[in-house]
Formats: structure tokens, sequence, C-alpha cells
């Protein structure tokens, strides 16, 4: 199972033997997880949801993304969901469900299909080759196909387009802060263990001269609740601080929760760093914040549940 703590991936200081033995010390996307002995994912079935893959128009051609919604007919709020560095696989498929089933339509883009149009991200154990993938996503890359997907989702009849919210994990967290800060038809942002400052030049995507979230905070046109690991290796004390002092400054009251004990991709049930106490926890606070920030009391059918 793939040792993922940071959200870079890992470094060689990581690869030392765990309780899971010598399967820990694979680099290995998605798959390499998902069917090894210890892992243990959610599935969520699709009864009573449309699920599919559809393509959002685009500059310069068509964006996969993978959708699923409530089955009955109405008006649903919709969530944009940004996947982590293994790309647009099962485990985020069964996210979108997990949504679909509390009457969300959630959709999951193919961020990085122009460089892995095959789907190698969640197949390789060559994280080298993952890192060399993920980085071809510019930052301007993503926000203009969270743009397209916006348009994509108002456009749709199901779609209640005064409700729209996006979180994502890992690399998307850091997606999820951008995209707030960039689109107003945003309500609500959640970021799961997203970078919050500029990588170390020589590090994986620190070559890229772009903003990154401390510094748009005074930007933000949601709310955002930024759920991060006490023990991610990637993303220090200091990082969060900085992050909150940037927050405050612009006069925001944006939260930001640590769970102490938990470590870099800890709702990521596929994984040796799944926590399933700080997971449930940070799904319940995500729910209650698109809550807080969309539905009025007595909201008909399809809003925020």
């Amino acid at each position: 199972m793939p040792v993922l703590l940071r959200p870079e991936g890992p470094a060689p200081t990581d690869l030392a033997p765990t309780r899971r033995g010598l399967a820990a010390l694979a680099f290995g996307g998605y798959a390499a997880a998902a069917f090894s002995a210890d892992a243990e994912p959610i599935h969520t079935d699709e009864q009573g949801l449309v699920t599919g893959m559809v393509e959002v128009p685009e500059s310069g051609g068509a964006l996969p993304a993978y959708v699923a919604r409530p089955e009955a007919k109405g008006r649903y709020a919709a969530v944009i969901v940004v996947s982590e560095v293994f790309g647009l696989h099962e485990y985020i498929r069964d996210v979108c469900r997990r949504f679909a089933k509390l009457g969300y339509v959630a959709i999951a883009p193919a961020f990085f299909v122009r460089a892995d149009p095959e789907g190698e991200l969640a197949k390789t154990t060559d994280f080298g080759k993952i890192q060399k993938i993920v980085a071809t996503a510019s930052n301007a890359q993503v926000m203009g196909d969270v743009g397209a997907t916006l348009d994509w989702l108002k456009s749709q009849p199901f779609v209640d387009k005064d409700r729209l919210a996006i979180t994502g994990f890992c690399w998307g967290g850091a997606v999820v802060w951008m995209a707030s800060a960039r689109f107003p038809e945003i309500k609500a942002g959640v970021a799961w263990y997203g970078r919050l400052t500029h990588p170390p030049a020589n590090g994986f995507l620190g070559g890229e001269q772009r903003p990154w979230p401390a510094d748009v905070a005074g930007q933000l046109h949601a709310p955002v609740l930024g759920l991060y690991a006490g023990q991610d290796k990637g993303i220090p004390p200091s990082d969060i601080a900085a992050m909150r002092a940037a927050l405050k400054a612009a006069g925001r009251s944006d939260e930001i929760i640590v769970y102490p004990e938990a470590q870099h991709g800890f709702h990521a049930d596929y994984r040796e760093t799944y926590d399933a106490k700080a997971a449930q926890d940070g799904w319940t606070r995500m729910l209650a914040h698109f809550r807080a920030h969309h539905a009025a009391p007595g909201a008909k059918r399809g809003l925020f549940g």
C-alpha cells in the first residue's frame, strides 16, 4: 500500500517498514493500494442514482468527468470533487456517489487527461511518473477546467445553479482554495489536506510561478473549511499558521481544523493512512459547512442535506 504522507507523494525518508510490512514500501497508485490485502475501500452502490462519464465542453476540446446524481427529478445542489494526484479513480467516483446519495449532483473532472489519456495515474507504481503527469496541470489550466465545469453544471436542468460548492483531497485540496478565490459562483469550499504555501523551488510543483492558497486568502469569494493532519510531513504546522495569519489579515473567519494524530490522506479509505474517526468527523463538518452557507430552513428536496 503506498505511503503517502505528504501532498507531493512519498520521500525516501517515508519508506521505513511499518506494521503492515513490505507492502507499505511500494510507491503505487490507487490500484496498487485498492487490491492489496490490507485495503478495505468503501463502496457506495448506485441504487437510486444516475452515474457515468460526461464530456464538459472547454476550449480546445472536451474534459471528461464522472457524474453521480439522484435519479429523481428536480434541481439539486452541486459539488465539484477534485481528485488527489492519482486522478479520477474509484475512490473519487465513490465520493461522488456518497454525495449523490445525500441529494447532490457530484462531478469529478479528469484534470490530468491531457497528459494521461489512458488513466495510468491510477495504475502505475512509479511515483516519478505520477509527479511528471501531475506537474503538467498548471494552475491556469486547472482554473480553466473548474470554470468549464461550473458552466456545464449551470447549464444542466437538474442543477440548482445558485447552490454550487467544491471539495478536494491532497492536490485537490489546494485547488479548492484557489477556485474559491477565482469563481464567485462557488458558495462554499472544503479543502482536505491541500498544500497552502509555495513548494520548495526544487521540489514537486515548485517550478511553476503561480500563487498558492496563502497568497489568495484575501481574494476568497466563498467561505472555506480546511481539514488538515497534524502528522502531515508535507504541510507542517508553520504552513497552517501562515494560512491562518493570512486569513486573519484579510479579515476572514474561514476555519482550519487540524486532527493532531492524523496523517496526510486520512480520508482515503483505500490507504494505510486512513483514519476512520478523523475522516467521519471531517465529512460531518463538511456537510455542516455546506448547510450553513447554502440551505435555508425548510429547503426543498435536492438542496444540501
